[in-house]
């Protein structure tokens, strides 16, 4: 295939994806909307007057990075889980996989669809966190980078678990088991400086910490780990798992039968 019809083909799955979330708004946009301004009352106003300063911010200031952060992962990941299985369930990928098109230029297609709507919860959980705080930003650049890296990493994950699963409760167990505790055991909610050392260093096992932190770097300036570290770290997880998914793709994990 041409370099146009390459990108005909990718652009046409990326838009279809984002068609995909935009015509169900009402189930892809709203909810996390409404979770997270529900998180920014109870976590940040209410709770959060009575546990003050951490790390030299007030506390709704402090967890409204990671809370951006929270939906973007969640999101970016639920995208691309649900539109793929739907697609093999639904028998449609056969389609897709005996036509021209390379399976990297699916896999992508897929991940920008994912990676689209995790920016897109993100751009709205962060124009409501305005009416609770003033945000800063620090580092636009370093902010931007990390929020893209991050809905990739997790939209090739959602992908690889789509892959592997053969029912609909194999695209909850993911989710529920793995990502939900690594979530809200990455430092979206303290400073993992409050742990005591041994659980500080078993929170650096958790790849989330290291996206939440570098994240809260680009806006508030602090973080507790190396930001550089950080940012390797990330982009060897997403060649990591594209090369997974690429594999897993072209030997037609869970397709072929």
């Amino acid at each position: 295939m041409s370099p146009q019809q390459l990108f005909t083909a990718f652009s046409t799955i990326v838009h279809r994806e984002v068609r995909r979330f935009l015509r169900i708004w009402g189930q892809t946009l709203l909810p996390p909307a409404i979770t997270m301004t529900l998180y920014f009352i109870i976590f940040g106003n209410l709770i959060g007057s009575r546990i003050g300063e951490m790390g030299g911010f007030n506390y709704m200031e402090y967890i409204v990075p990671g809370l951006i952060m929270m939906s973007v992962i969640t999101n970016s990941y639920g995208n691309v889980v649900s539109s793929f299985f739907s697609t093999k369930f639904q028998r449609n990928i056969e389609e897709l996989l005996v036509s021209p098109v390379p399976n990297w230029i699916i896999l992508w297609g897929y991940v920008f669809g994912g990676v689209a709507r995790g920016l897109a919860v993100g751009l709205i959980v962060t124009l409501l966190s305005m009416f609770f705080t003033d945000l800063q930003v620090q580092n636009l650049g370093l902010t931007v980078l990390v929020v893209v890296l991050t809905a990739v990493l997790f939209a090739l994950g959602g992908f690889i678990n789509a892959m592997y699963a053969q029912s609909f409760d194999d695209v909850s167990i993911v989710p529920t088991f793995i990502l939900t505790p690594l979530t809200y055991l990455g430092g979206v909610f303290y400073s993992i400086q409050l742990l005591p050392e041994f659980w500080q260093n078993v929170s650096m096992l958790n790849p989330i910490l290291y996206m939440v932190n570098t994240f809260r770097y680009g806006i508030l300036g602090v973080s507790d780990i190396n930001v550089g570290f950080a940012l390797a770290a990330i982009m060897a997880f997403i060649v990591g798992l594209a090369l997974l998914a690429g594999h897993l793709l072209n030997k037609g994990t869970g397709i072929r039968t």
